[in-house]
């Protein structure tokens, strides 16, 4: 086994241990109501050039239809984040809780449609069956971790929400977009974990 997992637990460690400031958030746009608790899985691929789990959400869907996102959902009662985004992962992908290794959670992200979503940083084996549930995934890949936490990687965007013009993230890889709330949540693990201090540890191991 690699050291993959010792690596980045020290890097996620270090990188909370300290005050980042310019976090991104919707915070500013939720109307009021109660949000609703909600968890995400980042799952690294434990191998030499280590990979993220993403998922795309079926183009006949009701709620952000054909969009990519880390496999997650709503907290079901007496749950925490860790726990709903094992549960989550497990019925999207047939991923199985017990090949995780979890790192830790990361920076809340509250979006403007009403949920508060906790990031859960985990290690997965490379070589894993997974099946897609096709009511909730419609394709599943994976790109490099190193591609996703460097900025220079990723394109700004502008576009007009609830009368307000917000600044958004894009990039496409292999004929995905991955943009929105999952661009967001990886922009604020890069201020956690910069890009240069993964490849040094990973070269390192």
């Amino acid at each position: 086994m690699s050291h993959l997992f010792d690596h980045l637990s020290a890097l996620f460690e270090e990188g909370h241990s300290r005050e980042v400031t310019g976090l991104l958030t919707d915070a500013d746009l939720e109307d009021g109501s109660r949000q609703t608790p909600a968890a995400v899985l980042i799952a690294v691929t434990d191998q030499a050039e280590p990979t993220v789990i993403l998922t795309q959400r079926p183009r006949g869907m009701r709620d952000h239809p054909g969009q990519v996102a880390f496999p997650g959902g709503k907290l079901d009662a007496g749950e925490d984040a860790i726990t709903a985004a094992l549960r989550e992962a497990e019925e999207e992908l047939a991923l199985p809780r017990e090949a995780v290794r979890v790192i830790g959670t990361s920076d809340l992200f509250s979006t403007g449609t009403g949920f508060d979503v906790t990031p859960v940083l985990a290690v997965v084996p490379p070589d894993l069956d997974l099946t897609p549930n096709p009511q909730e995934v419609e394709a599943w890949f994976d790109p490099p971790l190193s591609l996703l936490l460097d900025p220079a990687n990723w394109e700004t965007h502008e576009a007009v929400w609830n009368g307000r013009t917000r600044q958004y993230f894009a990039m496409h890889y292999e004929g995905f977009r991955i943009w929105g709330v999952t661009a967001a949540i990886i922009a604020n693990l890069a201020r956690r974990i910069p890009h240069g201090r993964l490849k040094t540890q990973i070269r390192a191991s």
